[in-house]
């Protein structure tokens, strides 16, 4: 059994919606690259695809961008709600397909997203929800979005979470916008490990230890400088001058640093480089890694992604019960999620 965690959709009512609003400029170019995956709302073609893995069910989620980014605070209510319940539906629909879903919530108004998040678990039976690092350039340890973490550590849901930027965010202080797509290539990369630093130093996880965090691309920058996370920030404070004390004043801990960072747990997301999957699973552990493809994005616009972490994962010196254990038995962990099929 596979149970794909993190992979991407756009039920038809919410892709309809989505192309009927008055576009951004974020928006507007995502709207482009959507409408070239068919497989994003055709679940004919969705299906077909699916059916090359055998015993393999997906955990979906909404794809990308981000409701905050549609328009006003009301829209990304409206979409949230469009997105779970359509979510709920294909769910219902097609148990042997999709073993259940992540909701959308509009973090932009942190009540409404706490409200959303609450009537898609306890109502619609969502397993969790992903969220964006940050919010139309907002952290997201700011005081606002406590009362979110507190109700998904109580509701025992698991996050998603997401990177976010485009070409807007420079790559130099003296440039107006990014070039050669380097914003997506490091830049999304860099902005899983600052919301994950921020997480760590604000003292989500010391206030709320059963938070249960799944960062996209197998825990993105942090195994792999783990020397930095680990001993180098163990000396925070020593490359600060007394005058910016501020800036390196948090949460008290009652850990390392790096301890947190390994609260958290990673997919399988790394677009078929087996010695970056090695990496994050020596990392976390086999028991903080689950199966996710960041499924429809890779160059055949579906099956891709699948099929290269299936190989790598089979491929990188897993024991039996490591694989078992990432394939579907940490998510089911995780979630009580039931298969049907």
């Amino acid at each position: 059994m596979k149970i794909d965690a993190f992979c991407h959709i756009m039920p038809r009512p919410y892709y309809d919606r989505f192309f009927q609003l008055d576009a951004t400029e974020h928006s507007a170019n995502l709207r482009k690259r959507v409408s070239n995956i068919p497989c994003l709302v055709d679940m004919d073609v969705r299906f077909a695809q699916m059916d090359e893995f055998g015993d393999y069910r997906q955990i979906i989620n909404i794809a990308a961008p981000p409701v905050e980014d549609l328009g006003s605070p009301e829209i990304s209510k409206q979409m949230s709600r469009i997105g779970n319940e359509s979510m709920a539906e294909l769910v219902r629909a097609h148990p042997d397909r999709f073993a259940g879903f992540m909701a959308c919530v509009p973090m932009d108004d942190p009540e409404a997203a706490v409200a959303e998040l609450e009537y898609a678990a306890n109502d619609l039976g969502a397993l969790g929800a992903q969220i964006y690092t940050h919010v139309h350039g907002r952290p997201m340890d700011e005081p606002g979005f406590d009362a979110f973490y507190a109700t998904a550590a109580r509701l025992s849901s698991v996050i998603q979470v997401h990177p976010c930027r485009s070409s807007a965010w420079s790559d130099y202080p003296a440039e107006e916008r990014s070039r050669y797509e380097i914003w997506w290539t490091f830049g999304w990369e860099y902005d899983l490990s600052a919301f994950m630093a921020r997480i760590v130093f604000s003292g989500v996880l010391e206030r709320y230890p059963e938070l249960k965090l799944l960062i996209h691309h197998g825990g993105s920058m942090v195994p792999h400088f783990a020397g930095r996370v680990g001993p180098g920030w163990d000396q925070l404070g020593a490359r600060t001058p007394p005058e910016q004390s501020g800036d390196i004043t948090g949460y008290p801990l009652s850990r390392r640093p790096i301890d947190y960072f390994r609260m958290m747990y990673g997919d399988t997301a790394m677009f078929g480089a087996a010695h970056a999957l090695r990496c994050s699973v020596d990392f976390y552990g086999a028991d903080h890694i689950l199966f996710g493809s960041d499924s429809p994005y890779d160059p055949e616009r579906g099956p891709g992604y699948i099929r290269a972490t299936i190989k790598n994962l089979e491929e990188i010196g897993l024991s039996d019960d490591e694989k078992e254990a990432i394939f579907s038995g940490n998510i089911i962990r995780l979630t009580g999620v039931t298969v049907k099929g």
